[in-house]
């Protein structure tokens, strides 16, 4: 049985930087992973480990650009199409890998998971193959400055869920950014700490409440923008009524939180639960020899 997992989320969430990591931890379990990049934009030395199939050297965004004459959206977007046109490619590359772990790193064009149909179809292509798939979606924790953007993210989050209709696992990336204790600088700029007590409610959150939490700089902003308090107020109740979106945390300098999210990954797509056990082989008297 083979797996596959779509790395996907916005632009700067960590995506690279996850496949990365989730490949050394598999190869030092002594489980076997390839990296599968699906960015025709990405350069030379976005990978740690070079991918195992890539898809620029099928099409590359540069050469669509330039001969197409089409912006860096549109020529992605030409790229998925030319690519699901030429499955027999990518069925070719996958067919020499048996009981593997297949780390698909996705583009960070969010449109491209949300409401386009390339990535579903990709995905119903790679289970006709009898692989089995689920998607992990990364939200970076310094996006959540305030309860509105979190809202954004999560309304992503359900968008694309909804979408690709697979297994699907929330994380909220680069918790190691994320300090323990909150910092008195109000005016911190966005890539900033932010303190671990802040980004605890939003792991498991209940929007209403959220919705109806008051500080400081929330304030100020709800008196600039009190005519869209209404429009904030159902959009927190659909996200209440279908309460899909909680998130993992991932702290990369961290072997038990990665461990944590590879488990979650595991069980969600039932790793292991229809292998044979394998049949030791048989010793012969060389076999002994250092034990002499």
């Amino acid at each position: 049985m083979r797996y596959a997992v779509f790395v996907t989320g916005p632009a700067g969430a960590g995506k690279s930087t996850f496949c990365t990591s989730f490949a050394t931890h598999l190869r030092v379990s002594r489980r076997t992973a390839h990296i599968v990049n699906l960015d025709p934009a990405a350069t030379g030395d976005a990978f740690e480990y070079e991918p195992t199939i890539d898809i620029r050297e099928l099409v590359t965004l540069g050469d669509v650009m330039t001969e197409m004459g089409m912006g860096p959206n549109g020529g992605l977007v030409y790229c998925f199409e030319y690519l699901l046109e030429n499955m027999d490619w990518l069925e070719e590359e996958l067919g020499g890998f048996d009981d593997d772990y297949l780390i698909i790193d996705c583009p960070g064009q969010i449109e491209l998971y949300t409401h386009h149909p390339f990535l579903p179809s990709l995905a119903r292509n790679l289970q006709r193959m009898g692989i089995r798939t689920c998607a992990v979606y990364l939200l970076e924790s310094q996006f959540m400055e305030d309860r509105y953007k979190f809202f954004g993210g999560v309304l992503s989050a359900m968008s694309a869920m909804v979408n690709l209709e697979i297994p699907w696992i929330n994380i909220m990336s680069k918790m190691d950014l994320v300090s323990s204790s909150p910092s008195s600088d109000t005016t911190q700029p966005r890539n900033g700490k932010r303190a671990r007590r802040d980004i605890a409610r939003y792991l498991d959150p209940d929007p209403l409440l959220l919705a109806n939490a008051r500080d400081g700089h929330d304030k100020v902003s709800e008196r600039e923008n009190n005519r869209f308090h209404e429009l904030n107020r159902a959009i927190v109740q659909l996200i209440e009524d279908h309460p899909l979106v909680s998130f993992l945390p991932l702290d990369l300098t961290s072997t038990d939180s990665l461990e944590l999210v590879v488990s979650h990954i595991d069980f969600t797509m039932q790793y292991g639960e229809d292998e044979e056990p394998k049949e030791p082989r048989d010793l012969d008297e060389g076999d002994f020899a250092d034990m002499e």
